[in-house]
């Protein structure tokens, strides 16, 4: 049975119930690491206009929501990290936190709801999506793909956390047509960096014998 859920723009006075369920997701995550949680502080800068912020709610209740952030000027602007120029970096929104309520999850309603989000954000006032994922956080890899961001580099960020740095163009999607494929094992931290300076993609993980790797097309 396909669950049935409203989606909407969420508002500063929903606040409490953003609050609460982070908090609730937080408590029975198995790798917290993984999760980059935000403060009451950023979640009111969101809300007041600064990005963009989404919920999904089942008989009124609060189930999953996600956030989308202009970064202003950041110290370790991910425009940059991606090739974006100095003077196009305000057209930058992050893909940031997205929380599932335990209780529903496997109904795709992270994904869902960042489909969602692309279809509203201002597009005259942003063009690029970008965001970062911990290697081995297979689900959010998974979902960044579904919606159609690509890994465009792998390198520490946040003071000592590596992470796969992903990137959306909304005015021109990543052409599908690639004359090179090259297949690296997701540890190989080193090799993938080499190939991502040389100028290759990262378009997709898949899992052979017991291991993950990251296609990287060209």
């Amino acid at each position: 049975m396909t669950l049935q859920a409203s989606l909407s723009l969420l508002t500063e006075d929903q606040l409490p119930e953003v609050v609460a369920l982070q908090e609730r997701v937080i408590a029975v995550l198995e790798q917290p690491e993984f999760l980059q949680s935000l403060t009451n502080e950023e979640f009111v800068y969101i809300l007041r206009g600064n990005g963009i912020m989404a919920g999904a709610f089942v008989e009124g209740r609060l189930v999953a929501f996600r956030a989308m952030l202009d970064p202003g000027e950041d110290d370790e602007h991910l425009g940059i990290d991606v090739g974006i120029s100095q003077n196009e970096l305000s057209n930058v929104l992050y893909s940031e936190i997205s929380a599932v309520d335990p209780d529903f999850r496997g109904n795709g309603l992270q994904t869902t709801l960042g489909k969602w989000l692309m279809e509203h954000v201002k597009k005259d006032r942003y063009r690029y999506i970008c965001t970062t994922v911990a290697p081995f956080n297979i689900p959010s890899l998974k979902d960044k793909f579904a919606l159609g961001l690509r890994i465009k580099g792998l390198k520490v960020k946040y003071g000592h956390k590596l992470r796969y740095i992903l990137f959306k163009d909304l005015q021109e999607p990543f052409c599908e047509k690639t004359s090179q494929q090259k297949s690296l094992l997701m540890e190989n931290t080193e090799e993938q960096q080499k190939l991502l300076e040389e100028g290759w993609i990262g378009e997709y993980i898949e899992r052979q014998d017991d291991h993950w790797y990251v296609i990287y097309v060209k």
